[in-house]
């Protein structure tokens, strides 16, 4: 059965879909199956993997509603190994029609249930709060990695999230653990930033992954142009921070590439 992994934290602006795009095609680089959900009704990862979110088809929405088969709604991307389940604006109205609905909080595992052997690893891109679409995320993952901004407000909302997570183990997926906290848009010259670093990892210890994901000008052009940072530039230090996430995940924390991206600042 393939790993689900939810990307998550209540906080917008954190790189929650930047990882979750970049971090499934450095899995589908190193030849894994991989299955990107997109469950924000902004539907920027799937603009992000090339998908025009104004496209007629069935999306995320119409499977949740079960007016779709799940697998009509997953569309193969322009990168090997990488499929997608879409998201556009109509995904807003989800949380409303489920909500009177019985067993609301485990329909998004009830969807994907019928492909979930097809792939090795699920990423799920959730909306910046913590509603009834992000609890489905949470109760379908085995696990959830947070993006953190190395940033003093952001910083400030991870017990929140953490709590989430916690409250959503005891009360509706016993299974679910912390896949780890990804620091993100980290520039190694500013102070507060190595600060941050600092602070995260001396309370959460092993659960932060290695890897820092640096603030890099080529991540933020890629999205406008449909692609991973793999496939917009394979040589920036952003493509090789997120592949070396990806080596942390299959691999192992301590087996992460040493000194992958993060000890410098803002890079092209």
């Amino acid at each position: 059965m393939g790993r689900c992994i939810a990307i998550a934290n209540q906080k917008g602006g954190v790189g929650k879909t930047t990882t979750t795009i970049n971090l499934a095609a450095a899995l589908a680089a190193a030849e894994r199956r991989v299955l990107v959900i997109d469950s924000d009704p902004q539907g920027n990862t799937t603009g992000g993997l090339g998908e025009r979110r104004d496209t007629p088809r069935p999306t995320l929405y119409d499977a949740l509603l079960g007016t779709v088969e799940v697998a009509e709604v997953v569309v193969a991307t322009g990168f090997p190994h990488l499929d997608l389940i879409p998201a556009d604006i109509g995904l807003s109205g989800a949380e409303v029609e489920l909500v009177g609905r019985e067993g609301r909080e485990t329909v998004l595992r009830q969807v994907v249930a019928p492909v979930r052997d097809r792939y090795d690893f699920l990423l799920i891109d959730c909306p910046p709060s913590l509603g009834l679409l992000t609890v489905n995320a949470l109760t379908t993952a085995d696990s959830v990695l947070i993006p953190l901004q190395c940033e003093y407000y952001a910083l400030e909302g991870l017990t929140l999230i953490t709590n989430t997570v916690e409250l959503i183990r005891r009360s509706l997926n016993p299974k679910l653990t912390l896949e780890g906290i990804l620091m993100t848009m980290f520039d190694g010259r500013n102070n507060l930033a190595n600060q941050v670093v600092a602070d995260v990892r001396a309370h959460y210890r092993e659960a932060v992954f290695a890897t820092l994901v640096p603030r890099n000008v080529r991540i933020s052009e890629a999205p406008s142009y449909g692609m991973p940072i793999l496939q917009y530039d394979i040589h920036s230090r952003g493509a090789q921070a997120y592949m070396a996430v990806a080596v942390e995940l299959l691999q192992g924390r301590g087996a992460a590439v040493a000194g992958a991206a993060g000890s410098a600042g803002v890079e092209r």
